[in-house]
């Protein structure tokens, strides 16, 4: 029997995926609201019932989860951005959302959006929530630890990428010998990190943390087997995460993987 019924707003990627298979693991069932052509469609066989929205539908996931019993609801997974402003379909209530929203941050909107839902008494919680074996703790976690030039990048690097998280810009940057080759735009970690290692030649050292202030209930800096796929193509030498403020999907995998390519992967703090 299970012990609680959670909503989940299933954005795309494994992350959904990932959270609902542990909820369930737990006893725990899950209602979602998946998005149209960003969720995957497996979310279908891992929860008790799944509605299938629009981006800016925000009325509609008010009433699915209010008809469930919904009292607390998770975020998991993101939204294209490219496709979030061409497929953006608000009903009313997310019209009047957008309409009284003055910054379209990523952050802000998240926030408003779980202080809207608030409203109807559905607290969001921390999307990390039944998946604590997939957050790092600090320390080396491949069999390859940084060296020592590398290891100042990774220091280097966690600054860089700190002071442009306070502007909203990205979480990741690629640096190598002490020179920032890429900072992560609106394309997102992988094509940074593509851009980076082309103009470093390969040989780069990545660094993915969380923005100071991130709210953790939503857009957890995450990393899996496509990002250590990239990493290898490009020759990068070393991916630094953030301790307790970041997510590895398929963990086990993603280091046999890394392991398998010579790739270092270092949980570091986030404080610069």
């Amino acid at each position: 029997m299970a012990v609680e019924t959670i909503g989940l707003i299933a954005g795309n990627g494994r992350f959904p995926l990932l959270f609902a298979e542990a909820a369930r693991g737990q006893g725990v069932d899950v209602v979602a609201v998946a998005h149209r052509g960003e969720t995957p469609a497996e979310i279908e066989d891992l929860v008790r019932a799944v509605t299938w929205v629009r981006v800016g539908e925000l009325g509609k996931i008010v009433r699915v989860f209010k008809r469930a019993g919904i009292r607390r609801a998770v975020m998991a997974g993101g939204i294209k951005k490219p496709r979030q402003l061409g497929g953006f379909r608000p009903d009313l209530r997310g019209a009047a959302f957008i309409a009284r929203t003055r910054s379209l941050k990523d952050d802000v909107l998240l926030r408003g959006i779980a202080a809207d839902l608030e409203r109807d008494d559905i607290t969001i919680v921390e999307s990390t929530l039944f998946l604590g074996g997939l957050v790092p703790g600090e320390g080396v976690l491949t069999k390859r630890a940084p060296s020592t030039r590398e290891s100042e990048d990774v220091r280097f690097g966690l600054e860089v990428a700190k002071g442009m998280g306070r502007w909203d810009i990205g979480q990741s940057v690629v640096v190598k010998r002490g020179a920032v080759l890429a900072v992560e735009g609106i394309e997102g970690t992988d094509a940074a990190i593509r851009r980076g290692a082309e103009l470093g030649h390969g040989e780069v050292v990545v660094v993915k943390v969380s923005k100071p202030g991130q709210d953790l209930r939503f857009d957890v800096p995450a990393i899996g087997l496509t990002t250590i796929e990239i990493l290898r193509e490009v020759g990068a030498r070393v991916l630094a995460l953030e301790a307790d403020r970041s997510i590895i999907i398929d963990r086990e995998e993603v280091i046999v993987a890394a392991d398998e390519a010579g790739l270092s992967i270092v949980a570091v703090r986030g404080d610069v």
